[in-house]
């Protein structure tokens, strides 16, 4: 006999459950469940009663489970023909497993894969369906954080594709989402997806132009489209290697002409899944032409989206890293991080966009942990050795030469490494002092620098690489008689830039006072109080006046205790 809540209320629930069972039921709705309007109310109507109920509960959630779960079923094996999205329907199904799954000891991890494979992989371009998504993720983070922690960082490629296709409606709320997906084993290929966004947008374009439309007002016009079959016929090859018929037409790299399915890095774009990998767009030819004709073109509405996306998810990804991660994922990070400082999207504001927030990135882990430089000796010299290849590896050698010196090498027991960095800012300097300019070696389509830029180049990361030799030389003092020889070098160069020579010479000068060297040109994370160093966080305890004693020099009387402005100021 039911119970009085059920008898009373309940009339409702009884219907809604009553109604769901006829559906499941109903052999000629197998093709086409979510055709029914009346389905998705009902599940909703039962699972808000089920959260609602106060008496008879435990009830309720049983009689539901068994057909949630069929409704769910046949959903998810619903026919790609099928016109009305299922998407909505079996999230709405996945929150009552997700409320209620301790209840009937329901895991529902599986369910929550199957939805990413068997749904959200045929519509994360539909606008309603990706929506409903990011907020189900984001309302049960905190859930699915503890117990699926490995779901998000999983289909996180799915998701991305899911932000390329929607554009900045859902940035907001993808970006509580963003951090979920950041785990041992996708936090290297999350960072070279984000970097690659914009990629990924000219992909889906590819296949858009190629076989029809990727996003729409509705379901029904993608599933008319062949655009979502060959993306799983892209996903089945890319797993199970078997081959794809191409489509009729040549298959090249341009960009009007049907995608290039044997080039495996389009394949790597466009996956579901994390296989763990990060992948090298940049050697693939067809991936280099297909971004050289997008750039040429004009640019999409999608493609501007995500340029200036792309830029402060990266912003939030390093946020996320400096703040969680620990220094072994940070030292396996950053050489990925270097090696793409002048590999991105041809795009001139958001390469300016990207390289700042790639190097305020190094310069705060290696303040974060000063041991990374240690850790990290061969990855900076490598990089302190392609200073010339073009204007971009120029500025990455600025940056590491200034965390060299600012950082000591990692440090003032960091002997060796400090030594042999110090040997390769020399050979940088003598490189640069052996000839009056830079040559640097331009890339097709750039504009090559005039003379008057390269020469300010070459000053500037002189300027750079003489700091850090003398930070060196004052945190490790047994390198001081080589900077001495060093600096004199260039103070008495004659093909040395004027403010080079000055700057040198001025170090030179420093290098006659050591408290005041040490004070000027220590590290900042040296350890103890050395002499001419001020700890200036006590200066609140230490300072007992006002003005300083020698501006009073001409005072009559015994000193007060503090003195004011009013004892030089006359009030007269």
């Amino acid at each position: 006999m039911a119970s009085p809540e059920l008898a009373a209320g309940d009339g409702n629930y009884d219907f809604h459950l009553r109604s769901l069972s006829a559906a499941l039921r109903d052999s000629a709705a197998a093709a086409d469940p979510a055709s029914d309007p009346n389905l998705l109310q009902s599940v909703r109507r039962v699972c808000e009663m089920c959260r609602t109920a106060k008496e008879a509960k435990d009830e309720m959630v049983a009689r539901a489970f068994p057909v949630m779960s069929k409704l769910f079923q046949r959903c998810a094996a619903a026919p790609t023909q099928a016109v009305a999205s299922t998407g909505v329907l079996l999230l709405t199904i996945l929150q009552f497993f997700l409320d209620f799954g301790e209840a009937v000891l329901h895991d529902a991890d599986g369910s929550l894969k199957t939805f990413f494979r068997s749904c959200l992989s045929r519509e994360f371009a539909d606008p309603i369906v990706a929506e409903r998504t990011v907020e189900f993720l984001v309302t049960n983070k905190t859930k699915i954080l503890s117990s699926f922690p490995n779901l998000i960082p999983q289909f996180y490629p799915l998701l991305l594709k899911l932000i390329a296709s929607n554009g900045e409606r859902l940035e907001n709320k993808f970006s509580e989402v963003l951090p979920l997906m950041m785990s041992a084993g996708s936090f290297l290929p999350l960072f070279l997806s984000l970097m690659d966004l914009p990629m990924l947008v000219v992909a889906l374009e590819k296949v858009e132009r190629s076989s029809g439309t990727l996003i729409g007002s509705s379901i029904a016009t993608i599933q008319k489209s062949a655009a979502p079959e060959m993306l799983l016929a892209l996903m089945d090859e890319a797993y199970t290697g078997s081959a794809i018929e191409e489509p009729s037409g040549n298959s090249g790299s341009d960009d009007s002409g049907p995608l290039d399915l044997a080039d495996p890095m389009f394949l790597d774009l466009l996956k579901d899944e994390n296989d763990g990998i990060a992948a090298k767009h940049w050697i693939s030819p067809t991936i280099s032409s297909t971004l050289q004709a997008a750039f040429n073109s004009p640019q999409s509405d999608r493609l501007k989206q995500s340029l200036e996306m792309a830029p402060r998810f990266l912003t939030l990804y390093f946020a996320t890293a400096l703040r969680d991660v620990n220094d072994s994922l940070l030292c396996a990070l950053i050489p990925v991080v270097m090696s793409r400082y002048a590999a991105m999207f041809p795009d001139k504001v958001f390469s300016f966009k990207v390289r700042k927030r790639l190097s305020d990135f190094i310069l705060a882990a290696f303040q974060r942990s000063p041991d990374i430089i240690a850790v990290l000796k061969k990855p900076i010299t490598d990089r302190l050795g392609e200073a010339h290849d073009n204007p971009a590896k120029t500025e990455l050698a600025l940056h590491l030469c200034w965390a060299i010196g600012e950082h000591g090498a990692g440090g003032i027991d960091r002997k060796d490494v400090a030594r042999e960095l110090f040997e390769n800012l020399e050979l940088l300097l003598y490189e640069n002092l052996a000839t009056s300019r830079v040559v640097l070696n331009q890339e097709p389509g750039s504009d090559s620098m005039g003379a008057s830029s390269r020469k300010s180049s070459q000053a500037r990361l002189l300027c750079f690489v003489v700091t850090a030799i003398a930070k060196l030389a004052t945190c490790h003092s047994e390198l001081l008689p080589r900077a001495r020889v060093s600096l004199g070098k260039v103070a008495r160069s004659p093909t040395s830039d004027r403010r080079v020579c000055q700057r040198a010479c001025d170090y030179l000068g420093l290098m006659n006072e050591p408290a005041i060297c040490l004070s000027v040109l220590g590290p900042s994370t040296a350890q103890g109080n050395g002499p001419g160093i001020v700890n200036w966080s006590e200066g609140g305890t230490k300072m007992v006046a006002h003005v300083p004693f020698y501006l009073l020099a001409e005072q009559k009387g015994p000193p007060f205790h503090d003195f004011s402005f009013t004892d030089l100021l006359p009030t007269e």
